[in-house]
């Protein structure tokens, strides 16, 4: 039971008492941690913030739509042993000199317990999560080149991050713990603003916040503006001197917080200010 309850948020990750308590059950099953949530509720980030609290190091596989199990695993450079065997003057008889592990299993070898995270896993195909599920719950996976099977030393912890792109299958999704990160409250906000800009003036920060929610419960917005980019905003607010009151009547650089022309008609319609 000494991991259970020892991650709890770090200085520049604000957590909730819920999802620290889904981390650390993971962490106690020896499960994957499945996280989802919309764009800028820090779900990759996440993962980084667990291995700084649990001074751990982090291993990162970042998921392509072209992405397949095996690259994860290892890759056997049959090219290069091709070559050497033809203009190298080595011996290529050793076949593990052209054995390369990928993340996973890096992983698996790292001689203390590392965090690792699998970003955006339903961007590759539906096939993808199905065919890690013996290496995740097995921790190993066997070279047949060699004859040699990977196993883990320190079992990692795995955060799987997804943006709910497809659904996940129902034997993968069995075998995680499930968190979803509701976007943050208007207090929970400022509190993550203030770890990036410690020295924001409050009245400037309250002023953009009431803005920054009034925009994102406008209906109809193909993308709502997130917490990146309300920082971004606030950033370009204070280099460009612009004072609360005046954030407090309009919304100053409305396409910093607004990427689409679509959307920034779609405000400039509902919202009188904007």
């Amino acid at each position: 039971m000494s991991d259970f309850h020892r991650f709890a948020g770090t200085d520049s990750y604000i957590t909730t008492d819920d999802l620290s308590r889904d981390v650390n059950a993971a962490i106690a099953l020896g499960r994957p941690l499945l996280i989802k949530g919309e764009p800028g509720t820090g779900k990759t980030l996440l993962a980084g913030a667990i291995a700084q609290g649990l001074q751990a190091e982090l291993l990162t596989w970042h998921v392509k739509s072209t992405t397949k199990a095996q690259d994860g695993l290892y890759h056997y450079d049959v090219v290069q042993r091709l070559n050497d065997s033809r203009f190298g003057d080595g011996d290529v008889s050793d076949i593990r000199k052209y054995i390369k592990l990928g993340v996973l299993g890096r992983a698996f070898r790292t001689e203390e317990r590392c965090v690792l995270l699998i970003d955006e896993v339903d961007k590759a195909d539906l096939e993808f999560p199905n065919d890690l599920l013996h290496e995740l719950d097995a921790m190993s996976f066997h070279i047949p080149e060699i004859d040699e099977t990977v196993a883990a030393v320190e079992r990692p912890i795995v955060v799987i991050t997804s943006n709910a792109e497809k659904e996940l299958p129902d034997a993968f999704l069995r075998r995680c713990v499930f968190h979803y990160i509701d976007f943050p409250k208007s207090e929970v906000m400022e509190r993550i603003v203030r770890v990036h800009l410690p020295n924001v003036q409050t009245s400037l920060l309250e002023n953009a916040i009431v803005r920054f929610y009034e925009l994102r419960r406008v209906p109809g917005l193909r993308k709502r503006p997130s917490t990146s980019e309300l920082i971004d905003w606030l950033i370009v607010l204070i280099r460009g001197g612009v004072p609360a009151e005046d954030v407090a009547r309009s919304a100053p650089f409305l396409g910093t917080l607004l990427k689409q022309e679509q959307d920034i008609d779609v405000a400039k319609r509902k919202l009188s200010w904007a």
